[in-house]
Parts: C-alpha cells; sequence; structure tokens
C-alpha cells in the first residue's frame, strides 16, 4: 500500500491536478458559462412555463442531473486527453519507465481527473445557488455518488484515451456518446411521465441511475432504488480500474 501511493505516485498526482488547475480558463471557465445558460433558459425561462415535478420547482429538479452532466463530462475529458496527449507527444513514456507501479500510474490519472469533475460539480451547484436555494436531504448519499460517479468517468477516460488514435475521437466519445446518453438520462424530465415502454428502455440507461442517485442526495426523491444503484456503480467502477491497470500492463496502446 506505501509503495502504491509513495512519492511517485503524488508527484504524478500533482502534475496531473496542476495541469488542469493552471488553466482554470480552459478547464472551469467553460462549464461554468454553459451552466449559466442551462439555469437561465431552462431553469428561469421555461421553468415559469412548467408545472412542479414531484412536487419541486422546475429549476431545482434539473440541478442533480446537470451536475452529473458537468462532472462526468470533465472526468473523462480530463484522463482521456492526458494519456491521450501523453502517448501523441510520448512524454508518457516517461512515466511509464519510472519505478511506479502499474496501479500507481492508473489511480494518478484517475483521481486528478475525478477530481476535476467534482470541482465541476460543485461549481455547478455553486451557479444553481444563484438562481434558486438548494435542499440537502441526503448528504451521506450525495457524497458517495459524487465520488463514484467521477471516478467511474475518469477510468472510462482512460480507457478512451489509449483507444483514440486522433483528437476526433476524444470528442466524438465526449459530444456524441457521453452527453445524449445524459440527456436520455431523466436529466430534464422525471421517469414517471414517459410511458410505460419508454420508461422500462430508460432504466438500461446507466445515467438513470447515477442522475437519481444524485437527485435523491440534494431532494430525498427517488425513482430508482438509491443503495442498488450505488452498489452498481461502485462495483462497475471497481471493474473498469482493473482493466486500466491491465491495459497498461498489456501496453495497449502504449507500445507501438
Amino acid at each position: 500500500m506505501s509503495s502504491t501511493f509513495g512519492v511517485g505516485f503524488r508527484s504524478l498526482l500533482k502534475r496531473e491536478i496542476l495541469r488542469f488547475v493552471r488553466r482554470p480558463k480552459n478547464t472551469f471557465l467553460p462549464p461554468a458559462i454553459t451552466n449559466v445558460l442551462y439555469f437561465a433558459v431552462f431553469g428561469v425561462v421555461l421553468g415559469q412555463r412548467i408545472d412542479d415535478i414531484a412536487g419541486f420547482d422546475y429549476i431545482v429538479f434539473i440541478l442533480p442531473g446537470l451536475v452529473v452532466l458537468g462532472a462526468i463530462s470533465n472526468a473523462f475529458e480530463n484522463s482521456s486527453f492526458s494519456i491521450f496527449h501523453g502517448r501523441w507527444n510520448e512524454y508518457i513514456h516517461e512515466t511509464l519507465t519510472s519505478p511506479l507501479s502499474y496501479s500507481s500510474m492508473v489511480l494518478a490519472y484517475i483521481l486528478a481527473a475525478a477530481l476535476r469533475g467534482l470541482v465541476v460539480g460543485v461549481i455547478i451547484v455553486a451557479i444553481g445557488l444563484l438562481f434558486t436555494p438548494v435542499p440537502l436531504e441526503e448528504p451521506l448519499f450525495l457524497a458517495a455518488f459524487m465520488l463514484v460517479i467521477p471516478t467511474l468517468f475518469a477510468a472510462l477516460g482512460v480507457v478512451g484515451g489509449l483507444l483514440a488514435e486522433d483528437f476526433d475521437h476524444l470528442t466524438v466519445m465526449n459530444q456524441f456518446i457521453l452527453r445524449p446518453l445524459v440527456f436520455f438520462g431523466a436529466v430534464f424530465y422525471s421517469l414517471d411521465i414517459l410511458p410505460p415502454l419508454y420508461r422500462t428502455l430508460s432504466l438500461l440507461n446507466p445515467m438513470v441511475y447515477m442522475v437519481n442517485g444524485v437527485r435523491y442526495g440534494f431532494l430525498g426523491f427517488q425513482e430508482v432504488d438509491p443503495i442498488l444503484s450505488l452498489g452498481v456503480l461502485s462495483g462497475l467502477t471497481a471493474c473498469v480500474v482493473a482493466l486500466d491497470v491491465y491495459l497498461f500492463k498489456r501496453g495497449y496502446g502504449l507500445i507501438d
């Protein structure tokens, strides 16, 4: 354990964190502006014309989904770009030839990316507070989901960074796979308003469980069992992290 989290791990983790902390205009400002627009348009303008959902103002109801969207997009983007950029410019070879274990390398990339996703999530909550009071009914559940969800997508980002053959592939993964899944994951609507067939199909979308988990943390409102959701997401996260370590050991996408 001490070797996994030793000096080398902490150095790589620090480098990955500083990579996005030193460029706040590129990492934190865009999601902040985007979510100001989301809250202004969907929350204020359209929200005044939409009835309450499950007893909550529309702007409050959509906030958890926007938090999830921002957190997973930034966590995935950070780790996938870092891995791919290191491959593209071949400086990742310095990390691979270091005395760090493969698990240490993977965890450093994942934790740094998850931290970025978590920070963006907090920023979105802060923006939401400018528009409306935000309840906090189940803080322990919220904390658990907000730790697991960015970590899962940071781990998926490592896979994406290893699979990508050019920068366009990273954009496709984030913009045309992750975001549509989130938008169809009950961010802007309740599952209860869907016809039975579409509600059943929605339950095949993993984003539904993430959005509902965070929504339960904020509002205490659930459409899916949060304990089951958290257990499944935690297990999935462990599997993807193990896959990342395996791919690094195999040198997949890292060694020509």
